[in-house]
């Protein structure tokens, strides 16, 4: 009697883990991104329309240094991943720590920013339609530019004690989306919030 076999629809396939990983992160930055949204329509929709001032021209300034630096990480990054694929894990942890000291400049350039509104523009949450959509805007990002570093700092630590080895370098691609997210989301913030309504 002929062996029959039993076809599996592709549904009910096993899935990679690796796809499984790639899948899950971009349903992550759907959800994220469609929050973002919102908070860049509030922002361009309430631009303009504070009854009292400091404006968005009187008060702020185009924070170059700090973009750079973000966006410079998202170099590193890409080549610590490369470095892991190849299996050079030094190079990889080298690369990784200046991912994280870029997020880490880009968040102090963006404390001081926020200390000398609050302190010497008397720009606040609470003062007005632009201080609130401002703060909440910048400080989302602000925010997940911290999820993000405190991740990649997670993982210096694994690797500088070892535990890091090839065999991750699909899961280090997985997460190093999410930060080349953060950094795509900021192209949107500064254009927005520092050229388009200023």
């Amino acid at each position: 009697m002929a062996a029959s076999t039993i076809a599996v629809p592709p549904s009910e396939m096993p899935i990679s883990a690796s796809l499984r990983g790639r899948v899950g992160m971009w349903c992550l930055i759907a959800a994220e991104s469609a929050i973002f949204c919102i908070f860049v329509v509030a922002y361009l929709y309430y631009a303009g329309k504070s009854l009292s001032g400091p404006t968005p021209r009187e008060v702020l300034a185009i924070p170059w240094f700090n973009s750079i630096c973000l966006f410079s990480s998202s170099l590193t990054i890409v080549l610590a991943e490369k470095a892991i694929h190849r299996g050079e894990i030094k190079t990889f942890g080298i690369f990784w720590f200046l991912t994280i000291a870029l997020g880490v400049i880009f968040l102090i350039g963006t404390a001081r920013e926020w200390h000398r509104l609050i302190y010497h523009e008397g720009l606040t949450i609470s003062s007005s339609l632009f201080g609130t959509t401002f703060y909440s805007l910048v400080g989302l990002h602000a925010f997940h530019v911290i999820v993000g570093a405190t991740g990649l700092t997670i993982i210096l630590i694994l690797t500088i004690l070892g535990f890091v080895t090839r065999q991750h370098a699909e899961r280090i691609s997985v997460f190093a989306m999410y930060w080349h997210f953060v950094d795509a989301v900021w192209v949107v913030v500064l254009s927005v919030v520092y050229f388009i309504t200023r």
